[in-house]
């Protein structure tokens, strides 16, 4: 589910440009020339941005004085889009830095907690504990960006106390908190480009492993990209001792088949981690459907949230996204093009 909760302005007004009908139930949108609110999916002529408000919900928009539109009628939502309402009020209760239980939320939208969490889990391939935990790391990584000292941003992203961000800081960061806030300083990031049967490569090792495989036309381009990870991080041409690791890597792009016993370094979401670690699963000469991964991770409503941790994938072919297709068969998008994924599922099927 896409989290409108969470969005900018902007971005809901995009939302209403598109007259997206997954947005219904999640947020309203006001016309402050009309006193009319709106379905983010309604057909009416758009009003001018300036004009325009945002509320979380209906309720909102009615207290501020305004009157619900007689043409996509917002008052008045489907089933499906009550419980994704009822959902997007739990993510706006779990986005503070006081933890929330389960039965608290549960009370909030009127409904029992165990049908409560059934509910959010089905509609955000989360459990309500993840959502906020999720919710934290992000403000977290936002906070550390922006320079903030370390440990006001943990205790402002909610963890109580230091030492309970630091047992989990690998999972939330991938490194601690005074590294990221330095944009990943004194990372030492070992790569080499080279030629491989699909252009140009770039392979790169952290010091925990195989950090990213990345395809292209240009090195100076995969260098960009790379860097855009950790831009602080030290890039070094490939040393003796990770030379050999990183030509076993791009000897692998070369003629894919069997696995890598190369220790790997993955940085993401525990979501994306589940996500690619279904998909290294999916047999070679084989395709799943982004709903077939989705429920194959016991998440069967997460189809855009796959695709999403798709297409952040940086581990070409290692984690193979290119086995990932449209429910039709079709192709659909792929980070380093969609010839090159062609390419690749048509060399795995002649194998």
């Amino acid at each position: 589910m896409t989290s409108y909760t969470s969005m900018t302005d902007d971005e809901r007004w995009q939302a209403v440009l598109n007259r997206d009908a997954a947005a219904d139930g999640q947020f309203v949108f006001a016309v402050q020339t009309t006193g009319i609110f709106c379905r983010p999916s309604c057909r009416a002529r758009h009003a001018l941005p300036q004009n325009v408000r945002f509320f979380a919900d209906i309720d909102a928009a009615q207290h501020a004085g305004f009157r619900p539109c007689k043409r996509c009628r917002p008052e008045t939502l489907s089933p499906e889009q009550q419980k994704i309402a009822k959902v997007a009020h739990a993510c706006r209760l779990l986005e503070q830095e006081t933890p929330v239980t389960l039965e608290a939320l549960a009370q909030a939208v009127a409904v029992s907690p165990y049908h409560f969490h059934r509910l959010f889990k089905s509609v955000t391939g989360m459990t309500p504990k993840a959502w906020q935990q999720a919710w934290r790391a992000r403000r977290l990584r936002e906070s550390l960006a922006a320079g903030q000292a370390v440990t006001q941003a943990v205790l402002e992203a909610g963890f109580p106390t230091s030492s309970s961000y630091y047992r989990h800081a690998d999972d939330i960061l991938g490194m601690t908190a005074q590294r990221y806030r330095q944009g990943g300083k004194s990372s030492d990031i070992h790569y080499s480009t080279g030629e491989c049967s699909l252009g140009r490569c770039l392979v790169a090792m952290s010091e925990r492993g195989i950090c990213a495989v990345l395809l292209g036309d240009d090195d100076a381009a995969l260098l960009a990209e790379l860097q855009q990870t950790l831009p602080a991080a030290r890039y070094l041409a490939a040393d003796a001792a990770s030379s050999e690791q990183i030509a076993t890597v791009i000897a692998r792009l070369n003629q894919p088949g069997g696995t890598l016993s190369l220790p790997l370094d993955i940085r993401g979401t525990a979501f994306q981690q589940q996500v690619w670690q279904a998909l290294r699963t999916i047999p070679e000469g084989q395709t799943r459907s982004y709903q077939q991964v989705a429920d194959s991770i016991g998440k069967p409503k997460a189809v855009r949230a796959v695709a999403s941790a798709c297409a952040a994938n940086r581990l070409a072919i290692v984690v193979p996204c290119h086995r990932v297709v449209r429910g039709d068969g079709a192709l659909s998008g792929y980070r380093w093009g969609v010839a090159r994924k062609a390419a690749l599922l048509q060399r795995e099927k002649e194998r």
